[in-house]
């Protein structure tokens, strides 16, 4: 068994995204959720907001740790002892990304490895931003993501739009 870094923005996470890691906890002694701080895409909360969702989500899973990072995975993989890198795919476009990713980390980091697992299929096309976006236009999206976000999301969305008056 070994240890294993879960990368991603998560802004804001999902039941994918629980998922995956439900299950990733399964198959690795510890898994780190690292929250990507300083991101390139302008995100909705700020990373210590982020990581207190993610981790009151996956706080049943006692492997479980979630943490911020910046710069390379493959270095924050490093840092955290991880010797594996975990990735959830979901849709086609996904895995070309993904193998990109994987081989340009596999360049860097031989050591690394890349684990991809198919997210579940009531998952395959959910993501944050789509989530954000329907969410924008008044959707119900509390059965897309844990309990814990949907209000907080709600609300934020509410602050945006009344700013934005």
């Amino acid at each position: 068994m070994a240890r294993a870094i879960y990368p991603g923005t998560f802004d804001p996470v999902t039941n994918g995204h629980v998922d995956i890691v439900e299950r990733a906890s399964h198959t690795v002694d510890h898994l780190t959720v690292g929250v990507v701080e300083g991101s390139l895409k302008r995100t909705m909360f700020n990373v210590d907001e982020r990581i207190e969702m993610f981790s009151e989500a996956v706080a049943h899973l006692p492997n479980v740790e979630v943490k911020p990072y910046s710069g390379l995975t493959v270095e924050a993989a490093r840092k955290f002892g991880a010797t594996v890198i975990v990735r959830g795919l979901r849709i086609t476009s996904d895995f070309e990304y993904e193998s990109e990713m994987a081989l340009m980390n596999r360049r860097m980091a031989e050591d690394i490895e890349t684990i991809c697992l198919f997210s579940a299929l009531e998952y395959q096309i959910l993501s944050s931003s789509r989530v954000k976006e329907v969410a924008a236009f008044g959707a119900d999206v509390s059965d897309l993501v844990p309990q814990n976000v949907w209000k907080p999301l709600v609300e934020r969305l509410e602050q945006r739009k009344a700013s934005n008056s």
